[in-house]
Parts: C-alpha cells; structure tokens; sequence
C-alpha cells in the first residue's frame, strides 16, 4: 500500500489488479485483472487479450508506469503469457518501446503466497499444476524475489503475550505451508492439531463461519444452518435449457432432459434449487459492479423475497449497509467439458456466511496443495480457530 500511496503523489499512473473479485474490494482503486485487461475465460497458448490498439484502455496501458497484481500464484501462467503478449503488442506504437520488451515496458508487481492454493487444473497430476505456476513461466526468468518478513498483525498488539501468542500460531501456519508438520513427502501428510483447537464438546457453534474443503460438505452445513434461523423458507428453482445453437433441436428434447440439466452443478454457478430466508447471510456469484461492491463472494443479508427480485444488503467492509435489487439472471459456466452450453436463469447467489470467528469440519482429507494453509491463515489469532475432525461416516 506503501507503494501505491508513494507513486499516486508522484502523479504516476498505477494499476491495482488482483485474481478474484473480492480481494479487489479491499484494494485502494482494485479491479480484477480478467475484467480491466480484457483478458479471455479460457486461455490457450495463442491467446491475446480483447484490446485494440487504438482503443481507450489500450492508451491508458501505455500511460501506465507500474501494475500491481496481488495473488499472483493462483493464477494460470498462460493468462500473464496472455497479457505479456497483448502488452508488447500496444505498446510498441511508442517508439522508445521494442516488441522484446516484457510487458512493453512496464513494470509489474507480483504479490502472493505459493503456500497458498495454486492454479486449478482439471484432471491433472502434480506436474500439470506446477507446469501452470507462473515460476514455470519463461516470464519468471524476468522477475526478482523480495521477500516479506514482518508480520504487520504483531505489529498493532501493545501487550506481549497477546504478541507471543500471535507469533508462535503464526509459526505454525508457516509450518504447515512449508510442508514441516506431517513429515517429509510428496504424497498425503497427516497434519495434529493441539487438543485447545479441537471441538470436544457440543457447545453451540453457530456465530462462527464454518469453513469446509469441499462444496458438497459446505452445502450440507448451510442446509442446516438454514434450519436454524427462525421464519418462513422459500425456494427458488432455476429455468435451465441448452444453448440453441449448440445442438440439433431434436436431439436436445431427448438426450438433455430438463431433469437432467437441473443436476447439473457446475463451477461459476447458481445450484438449481436456493432456498433463503429473511436474514440469510448469502455470497454473490460473478463480478457485476466492484464500485458498489457488487462481485464474486460479496456477502450481503436477505431482507425481502419477492418471486423475481430479492432485495439484500451488503454486509461486507467497502460497502456495508448498501441494499441491492437482484433479478433473476442468465449465466452459463466457464467449463468446456461438456459438449453443449448450459444456460441457467437463476439468482446469482448461494448461502454462505461469515464471523469472526471459524470452525474447521473435517470429514475427510483436503485434495489440493495449500487449502489447510489458507484455511487456518484466515484466522487472526489461535483463539479464533476451532477444528472438527471425524471419519467420513
């Protein structure tokens, strides 16, 4: 933030982008780098970013002098290959730039954690993952390492067991991150969590946000949180077809059935049925409107539920207090897995909640590198973090 201050009052232009929308909320001026450099869902080796040369964001890029992109690691190097490609392209209209120039010029700030969850592959091994990091990028050969070592949340604690306590959780999170609890391997790791961590008993949990490593265990706490809140339920079930072109008219009304098509859970969007009540903690799908808080995981509360508009407000940090209208929305996944489109008229919503406090369900093991880590890094301090861990019956 230091470097954003320092540059904007030397009148220099700098773009704070970031690899999901949420985090671009807590970013002074942040976008999410799909969204402002126009770069495509589903890259490819070729790929170029949807920027005319003449454009008015392509001007903006050569004014620009420096590019600050946080959570760097979790994104598919091809999408900076991407980037790097359209950048000497614009650029070398200024004839001080040459096309060998990464990024045209510009200087780029990479920030993030390879602790943390790397670039999602589907159906890959671990040598498809590390191949899509940004390290196994020719760019990398450009890049200097800084390294940061303060932790700032010490720093704002005046009392020194209340600093020593922050200091050794934060140790065990390194820990776990540099793959030093568990043993030394390349496989599984069974990871021990101290007994004051663990929930031994049947207090009741439910100011806390529970976190899970899959949808399935996550979709089943909401189910029963929901039962909890007092007042009258109300299911919205979603209008699902196949894109038109997509397939013979014929074929579709035998093969994609509408019962089919309802099953259909897919990365990117709304389950078929949501069920909400008044006061439901609920989390926004897509990136609409980052300047009234409006993107992906925005947590707002139902206030009223209407049978086409749902009105909740928003009950994260940037934009507390502000109500929005939803409607009924059209949204097709990213996935290509399938032969045909997907279309789903639904509410772009799920449950979701969020406190200060978290509980860990465990039912069974994490399946990707780094999601203990940023699970129990969440946490500010070691009072702040219950753990439930049980066999998968």
């Amino acid at each position: 933030m230091d470097l954003l201050v320092g540059m904007g009052l030397a009148n220099i232009i700098v773009l704070n982008v970031t690899s999901s929308g949420i985090v671009a909320l807590l970013l002074e001026g942040g976008r999410t780098a799909h969204s402002l450099f126009a770069i495509p869902i589903n890259v490819v080796k070729d790929s170029m970013c949807n920027i005319f040369a003449d454009s008015e964001l392509a001007e903006l890029l050569r004014m620009t002098k420096l590019i600050i992109w946080a959570e760097a690691p979790m994104v598919n190097r091809q999408c900076y290959e991407t980037f790097d490609r359209t950048m000497r392209d614009i650029c070398r209209i200024d004839p001080s730039m040459t096309f060998e120039q990464v990024f045209g010029g510009k200087v780029v700030v990479f920030g993030g954690d390879f602790r943390q969850i790397l670039p999602i592959v589907p159906n890959s091994s671990r040598q498809d993952v590390v191949h899509a990091t940004i390290n196994s990028s020719y760019l990398w050969n450009h890049c200097t390492i800084i390294k940061f070592t303060v932790n700032m949340r010490i720093g704002s604690r005046s009392n020194s067991s209340e600093r020593k306590e922050i200091q050794d959780f934060a140790d065990w999170i390194l820990n776990i991150g540099n793959g030093k609890i568990g043993g030394n391997n390349d496989g599984e790791a069974n990871v021990e969590f101290p007994n004051d961590m663990l929930i031994l008993d049947s207090d009741d949990h439910i100011e806390r946000a529970i976190l899970a490593p899959t949808h399935k265990l996550v979709d089943m706490i909401n189910d029963r949180m929901l039962s909890l809140i007092p007042g009258d339920e109300k299911t919205y079930n979603s209008s699902d077809t196949v894109g038109v072109a997509d397939v013979d008219p014929n074929f579709k009304k035998t093969m994609y059935t509408e019962e089919f098509l309802n099953n259909l859970n897919m990365a990117g969007i709304p389950y078929h049925s949501l069920k909400l009540k008044i006061g439901t903690p609920v989390m926004w799908m897509g990136n609409i409107d980052q300047r009234v808080g409006l993107c992906n995981e925005t947590r707002l509360q139902v206030l009223r539920m209407g049978t086409n508009v749902i009105e909740a407000k928003i009950i994260f940090d940037g934009s507390v207090g502000t109500i929005s209208a939803i409607p009924r929305m059209v949204i097709s996944p990213s996935d290509t897995k399938f032969l045909f489109k997907l279309n789903r008229r639904e509410f772009p919503i799920r449950q979701g909640h969020t406190l200060s406090k978290a509980e860990l369900f465990l039912q069974g093991l994490v399946f990707s590198h780094g999601q203990l880590y940023v699970v129990v890094s969440r946490i500010k301090t070691k009072k702040g973090l219950k753990v439930l861990c049980c066999d998968r019956d």
